[in-house]
């Protein structure tokens, strides 16, 4: 469903946005087709905490990852525009990877080298300076069961870096729709909440942001959200 409607999307939005030379106009294309693929599969939308983003301010979003349904759901949900981390031979894609790297996203190496990451979140920076926002899963990969699984470092860095807040999302609900494994998707209600925002500057470390961020995200699935 989602590729039936994204590749005509691509096709109509990559040109219009090179000749008007800006990615707006391509990145409203795109949520809205991902909000009509999500309307359009049975699956409707509850939006919790908007009062907790920062206005005026680019933020570090990060969420639970449950399904594949989780990033068609959250990306539309968060105001604004916001680029996402992804692997960086995504960007190789015909049309696709064109469309991420005017949307600035920002790619990330399978390996592991300092110099790979320092190049990730000098992108990822540079993101936030043009008024965009982050969005990532800091697990890395989807929860088979709900849990969460051990983040990765990479956004923590980003925030003590640049300063930028982070706020933190639960999604519940995508799991039970379209679970680790499974193509079939079956209508239901999703519950997105944007949890209070984290600034870097009251934590001493890193690991500190980190802990505590993993902290209210557990908390709220907890209780069930």
């Amino acid at each position: 469903m989602f590729v039936t409607l994204g590749v005509p999307a691509a096709l109509v939005g990559i040109p219009w946005s090179a000749l008007r030379g800006n990615f707006r106009a391509m990145y409203r294309w795109g949520m809205g087709t991902a909000r009509l693929g999500i309307r359009a599969a049975g699956i409707r939308v509850r939006i919790e905490g908007l009062e907790n983003i920062p206005q005026g301010r680019s933020c570090i979003f990060m969420s639970n990852h449950v399904s594949n349904l989780d990033a068609p759901v959250l990306l539309p949900s968060i105001p604004g525009m916001a680029s996402v981390f992804l692997k960086k031979e995504l960007m190789r894609i015909p049309l696709l990877g064109t469309a991420m790297r005017m949307g600035k996203y920002v790619p990330v190496s399978r390996g592991h080298s300092r110099e790979e990451a320092r190049k990730s979140v000098e992108a990822a920076a540079d993101a936030l300076r043009s008024g965009m926002h982050i969005f990532v899963f800091p697990e890395g990969t989807r929860s088979p069961d709900g849990k969460l699984l051990p983040f990765k470092k990479g956004a923590f860095f980003l925030a003590a870096e640049t300063g930028a807040p982070m706020v933190p999302i639960v999604i519940r609900g995508t799991e039970r729709m379209m679970s680790k494994g499974s193509l079939k998707v079956i209508p239901g209600e999703v519950v997105v909440r944007f949890l209070p925002v984290m600034e870097p500057e009251d934590f001493a470390t890193r690991e500190e942001l980190m802990a505590a961020v993993r902290g209210e995200m557990e908390r709220a699935l907890a209780q069930g959200i």
